[in-house]
């Protein structure tokens, strides 16, 4: 009885937290001070974002998923330097929404392309429709995200029949997110304002598909092969009187497509997937500490790889996008549960339906692929070791100088090329791969320490960015 009657007060303690903190970082004193962790002597964080000092009882709980498994989760460390991280990069999207952006005219834009196929699970509606502008974007984060955060924490409390905190959930989902929307934000936040503060460095031009092709050939890095021909012409082979015919102009030739053979899943990729599935990629993410500043060398030991994924892809599929995502043990290469994202996805007013649409996935349970019931779990990916050095030497050769990388892995059945790397995605999630958050956060603590200080130098000099 007595935490059904408290309930309603930790609810409104949580929403306050998320009020302050929010308006802290977007135009109270944490908008114009150095940003510094708890332990700093010019450290601003109020104290109701410290939380407890660190001790050996919390070094371990390093998950990256499920947090309201781990018992009063939200009293640890962690959760408090999530928090500030997640607050912070919030308040921030609002200072980068009408600034240049490195692939797009702004941040707002590129924010509404990205939204344009993307709906919380049930509601059917693009997120797009909502971040058309800023003040629709502020209302968006200020009114929906309380309501989505008790929505979700009551929903998993209904699946787990109890055994859920109602209080603990609503604290994770509003102030220390862990699920793959709020991580690829967070990212995209990072590299947003990293990329406009550092005057957008050269390694974000990777994000060109031809580019990284040209780059990674020229530096020895083994990207997917291309057709090195000026042009290419397909007809149909029924049509006459001059339809059904396309001129494509390779990229190689200043054109704008890129001209390659299909690539072919190797072996050990075929072995779990069903007939006719497409090609099948490994998702790994990498994090550049010498992307913290710039000016200095980056060397390959400082670059690390934080997770890695491999996309099932389902079959008749025409790519990986639609696929079981079957999260890797980057220590072993040991392939662990499988899940999927495709619920985000779900467009239409339909999806508003009860029974329609899912509001959460299984939670890493899928052991086998689901079209054909192929055994995946247990199974050990061939030299992972050697995959995951293979795309920190790439960081650090092609782009030492962007924050996060996803690379899409690909194992192929071209023997003289059995690895290659198919294109690079610089904001980045993690669909849903397991991962150190504490090595993850801690690196993300430093990167904003850093772009705070140049954010307020940028201030102070009246910058205009271009």
């Amino acid at each position: 009885m007595g935490q059904i009657i408290s309930l309603p007060f930790k609810l409104a303690s949580t929403t306050l937290t998320f009020y302050r903190g929010f308006f802290h970082y977007l135009l109270g004193r944490g908008r114009n001070s150095p940003y510094y962790p708890p332990g700093h002597a010019e450290c601003t964080v109020p104290s109701y974002l410290r939380g407890p000092p660190a001790d050996a009882s919390s070094a371990d709980v390093t998950l990256s998923s499920s947090s309201w498994t781990v018992p009063s989760f939200t009293r640890t460390p962690l959760f408090y330097q999530h928090a500030r991280l997640h607050l912070f990069t919030l308040a921030s999207a609002f200072y980068l929404y009408d600034k240049p952006h490195y692939r797009k005219g702004s941040y707002g834009e590129d924010i509404v392309d990205n939204f344009a196929n993307v709906a919380i699970p049930g509601t059917g509606l693009p997120l797009s429709l909502f971040v058309w502008n800023r003040p629709m974007a502020f209302g968006l984060v200020c009114a929906a995200s309380p309501i989505v955060s008790a929505v979700a924490a009551l929903h998993l409390w209904v699946k787990t029949r109890g055994k859920s905190s109602i209080s603990e959930e609503y604290a994770i989902r509003l102030l220390a997110p862990d699920d793959w929307f709020s991580y690829w934000r967070l990212n995209c936040r990072i590299a947003g304002m990293h990329a406009l503060l550092n005057d957008v460095p050269p390694g974000y031009e990777m994000e060109n598909k031809w580019t990284f092709l040209e780059e990674g050939a020229k530096r020895g890095v083994p990207v997917s092969p291309y057709l090195d021909t000026p042009a290419i012409v397909v007809k149909h082979r029924n049509e006459e009187g001059g339809l059904g015919i396309y001129f494509y102009k390779n990229a190689t030739d200043g054109g704008d497509w890129i001209i390659q053979e299909r690539i072919s899943n190797g072996d050990w990729v075929n072995k779990h997937l069903p007939p006719n599935a497409p090609l099948s990629t490994f998702r790994v993410i990498t994090q550049s500490r010498g992307a913290i500043d710039v000016t200095k060398e980056c060397k390959t030991e400082d670059v690390t790889a934080l997770s890695c994924v491999f996309r099932a892809g389902r079959r008749d599929a025409a790519t990986d996008h639609d696929s079981i995502l079957f999260d890797v043990d980057v220590k072993t290469g040991k392939v662990l549960g499988g899940t999927t994202n495709a619920h985000w996805y779900r467009l239409g007013p339909h999806e508003c339906l009860p029974g329609r649409c899912p509001w959460r996935s299984k939670d890493h349970d899928v052991t086998h692929h689901p079209d054909g019931e192929i055994p995946v779990s247990g199974a050990v990916v061939p030299d992972i070791r050697d995959i995951l050095h293979l795309v920190e030497t790439s960081h650090a050769k092609l782009c030492p100088d962007v924050p996060l990388v996803g690379w899409d892995v690909v194992l192929s059945a071209d023997e003289k090329l059995p690895v290659c790397l198919l294109e690079v995605n610089l904001s980045c999630n993690f669909f849903r791969g397991s991962f150190d958050r504490k090595v993850y956060l801690d690196f993300l603590e430093d990167m904003v320490v850093k772009m705070q200080g140049m954010r307020l130098v940028a201030d102070g000099e009246g910058k205009k960015f271009k």
